[in-house]
């Protein structure tokens, strides 16, 4: 199976380079299943259920989140009625929506993901470690192959939940810092692990917003709007080789693809 995952989706520049380079993607890589994670596709910050619509029919299969998930008061409705959507684990029991979901893939077994959120400089939740050990055990009751987005700021969090589910899961690919890192690899029990795979949106930005904004505010401390930047638009992400029989990773390739410039694209 060829699982292509893609970082952090922001604002309409994000969703249009989805929209404009998924289907060519999907075919020159042979990919069987597409995640995404959105908690920025709705005006840099949260997602709304249009934008996951939007997101859904450029054809992406499943759309994980993180720490915005709660910044548009709309999500409530993907979280009650979008088996697609997934929210991070380790919520407390009784929030609304799902961490985790099985997925049936044409021609392909099926294949699990989990959404977890890390703790360090976040929103405390619960212990993604015991969460994330324990939904493992689950869902490998059904299938081997399962994707871990892991949505942290700290790298040895990352780094960590990787070794903790080596040979356990397929991938643990972290989301969050809008950097992507260049370590990609496969572990030694044979998942594949990225820190970050960087975002979906324009980098000639401060990792997705207009530059003069976020300067002013490091230089004055005084509150900024913060808007969705415009330009030199990349796709960015991972795509991943598994073997359909033991669930583990064969391969795993960063990527890093521009969005053609066209005049008067809209931000």
């Amino acid at each position: 199976m060829i699982i292509l995952f893609i970082g952090d989706i922001v604002g309409e520049p994000g969703r249009r380079a989805v929209r404009e380079l998924l289907p060519g993607l999907r075919q020159r890589h042979k990919v069987d299943w597409v995640i995404a994670n959105g908690e920025n596709s709705a005006g840099g910050s949260g997602i709304t259920p249009d934008t996951a619509s939007e997101i859904f029919a450029a054809g992406v299969d499943a759309i994980t989140c993180g720490d915005h998930l709660w910044d548009q008061k709309e999500v409530i409705k993907l979280l009650e009625g979008e088996r697609r959507f997934l929210r991070p684990l380790n919520y407390p029991p009784g929030t609304p929506g799902q961490g985790s979901a099985l997925f049936e893939v044409p021609g392909r077994p099926m294949i699990g993901v989990i959404n977890l959120q890390g703790r360090a400089f976040m929103p405390a939740l619960e212990n993604p470690y015991l969460a994330a050990r324990s939904e493992v055990h689950r869902l490998r009751s059904h299938t081997p192959i399962i994707f871990v987005d892991y949505h942290a700021e700290a790298t040895a969090e990352k780094i960590g939940m990787g070794r903790l589910l080596d040979g356990l899961v397929s991938a643990v690919v972290g989301t969050h810092t809008h950097v992507q890192t260049a370590d990609e690899q496969v572990f030694p029990g044979g998942t594949a692990f990225l820190c970050d795979a960087g975002f979906t949106g324009p980098h000639e930005s401060v990792i997705g917003r207009e530059i003069e904004p976020v300067l002013r505010r490091f230089l004055t401390n005084q509150p900024q709007r913060f808007s969705v930047a415009r330009e030199r638009v990349l796709l960015q992400g991972v795509i991943i080789e598994v073997d359909d029989i033991s669930g583990l990773a064969r391969n795993i390739k960063r990527l890093s693809e521009p969005l053609p410039t066209r005049a008067g694209s809209a931000s």
